[in-house]
């Protein structure tokens, strides 16, 4: 059922057994599992089914810090949300990175990988992925002409990629979503406050408001919230009326620990013998890749966090633009266009054409995608400046630090080695890992991948994090977060397939709650 809330009576209250806040791909696959229910779901997006820039200009706001993504552009703000603009990439998080790594200061979560393994099954259909296959041997039994670079699988290892077609949530889903008689789709439906019982041990309702002057109040027995990392903690920061400092922010965690996965540019490797290494590649009808990732044991030895290196090859990767660079647009439709010119199959074929086999193939430029060490300096905080619906704006300040230059450079540093020692190469290290003095990485080298993580991250420990094992906001009974603002730490992986199964997880343990709810009334 769906409700354009710029039409119903001002003042409407709105009232159900769950109400979930973001038709996003955590909002909406929580939804899914609960259609033919006998709960009643209100589901709330701030936008419409459509791109509208009045509406997107909500998202927008300040940067400072590690140079990044226009605020505006870096999310999109209506059904479906950044599935709108998402390239499909999926892969799976490692058991290391849930685990209390020594060497990596604020890491652990207070879950394992096999707390979230059983979800990763359910999430590949909700994604339209192949088989729930991520070893690199079932690929390359399927296919035998793949094959992996001859490298020590004790220090480098296949680290497997599988692509959504992508899937478009805001498209796949609204008629089903639409459709389902205990699901309630509110539209143009902005939360700009949440109000809780006087103790502030549980949320009584939330306030939404539009463009056209409607104000309603939705009142439900559990709340999820499923924004981006920004706008999730942006709410909690912005709700500040019975908590001075922000809901489930007494020990000021909300908002800190914004994490990406930086994509720098890393260097050159060169093969005796060209070679397609058509196991690294993207590119059309191509349905899963690997990248070279390193093993949790080497991570130990070397003291540095996850991360991976994909192939390109040289001719395409030298003059490479980064992502920031060219989504730079504050209208995301902008940068979207200029984005895929750039990154279009037919300038590739060009490149093919005129370069292939004996240089295209010979060189291959190098790209790490790595996770940061938690930093609580890199954080969301709220603007004095307010939108128009009177929320203050958010203010992103991305900070690397140190150990993020050291992560990449010793990622190469153990790739060129290991290249050297199978024969098949040579490795061309980049300029700014040699100089040892200067501890960080050059700005026009570190690009991001639009993955927003932290800010109201997992942790028992209140001190330490916002939300619990359960996604539950520490000390309020009914308030939850969904997505990847949860993450305590990143991971090397793009988050979407993580996200929609730590979604389901969180659904499963509510569904338990009702029905506790239920037996004890």
């Amino acid at each position: 059922m769906h409700i354009d809330a710029r039409q119903i009576d001002n003042q409407s209250v709105i009232e159900g057994d769950i109400c979930i806040i973001g038709a996003g791909a955590a909002g909406i696959s929580i939804a899914l599992e609960w259609m033919n229910t006998p709960y009643k779901v209100i589901l709330l997006e701030g936008g419409g089914f459509d791109y509208d820039d009045k509406v997107q200009e909500l998202y927008n706001g300040k940067l400072t810090g590690q140079p990044y993504f226009p605020m505006k552009a870096s999310r999109l703000h209506y059904f479906g949300g950044s599935t709108g603009h998402w390239g499909g990439m999926c892969s799976t998080f490692d058991e290391l990175d849930f685990e209390k790594r020594e060497w990596v200061e604020n890491s652990g979560w207070p879950i394992k990988l096999k707390d979230i393994e059983p979800f990763y099954p359910r999430a590949h259909p909700i994604l339209d992925l192949g088989p729930y296959e991520w070893d690199v041997k079932y690929w390359l039994k399927k296919n035998p002409s793949l094959k992996e670079l001859p490298l020590d699988q004790n220090v480098i290892w296949s680290k497997m990629w599988q692509f959504s077609p992508p899937t478009r949530f805001g498209s796949k889903y609204k008629e089903t979503i639409v459709g389902a008689k205990n699901i309630h789709l509110y539209t143009y439906a902005n939360v700009v406050d949440i109000t809780a019982t006087e103790n502030v041990s549980e949320i009584k309702e939330v306030v939404i408001k539009n463009y056209a002057d409607r104000q309603h109040t939705v009142r439900a027995k559990f709340f999820i919230m499923a924004c981006c990392s920004i706008q999730n903690s942006r709410v909690l920061l912005a709700s500040n009326k019975q908590a001075p400092k922000g809901l489930g922010n007494d020990n000021d965690v909300v908002g800190r620990y914004f994490m990406e996965h930086p994509h720098i540019e890393s260097g050159e490797l060169w093969l005796a013998n060209s070679d397609t290494l058509d196991l690294y590649q993207m590119g059309k009808g191509i349905t899963e890749r690997v990248e070279m990732a390193i093993t949790a044991k080497k991570q130990e030895e070397l003291k540095i966090m996850n991360g991976t290196i994909s192939l390109t090859p040289l001719e395409l990767s030298k003059n490479r633009i980064s992502n920031i660079k060219m989504w730079s647009a504050d209208d995301p439709r902008n940068s979207l266009d200029s984005f895929k010119k750039y990154n279009s199959l037919d300038r590739r074929n060009f490149f093919e054409r005129h370069f292939m086999p004996s240089k295209l193939y010979k060189a291959y430029g190098l790209l790490t995608r790595m996770e940061q060490v938690p930093n609580p300096a890199s954080r969301v905080e709220l603007s004095t400046e307010k939108d128009a619906l009177g929320v203050p704006r958010a203010n992103l300040n991305w900070q690397m630090s140190p150990p993020d230059k050291i992560t990449v450079t010793k990622i190469i540093e153990v790739f060129a080695q290991q290249i050297g020692i199978s024969g098949v190469g040579r490795v061309r290290i980049p300029d700014f890992m040699l100089d040892t003095k200067d501890e960080s990485v050059p700005s026009s080298l570190v690009s991001g991948g639009w993955h927003h993580l932290g800010t109201t991250r997992m942790s028992e420990d209140p001190k330490k994090g916002v939300v619990d094992a359960n996604c539950k906001v520490h000390g309020i009974s009914n308030l939850f977060v969904a997505g990847s603002s949860c993450f305590a730490t990143g991971g090397a992986v793009n988050p979407t397939l993580t996200v929609v199964a730590i979604s389901l997880r969180l659904s499963d343990y509510i569904k338990d709650q009702v029905k506790s709810s239920a037996k004890q009334a």
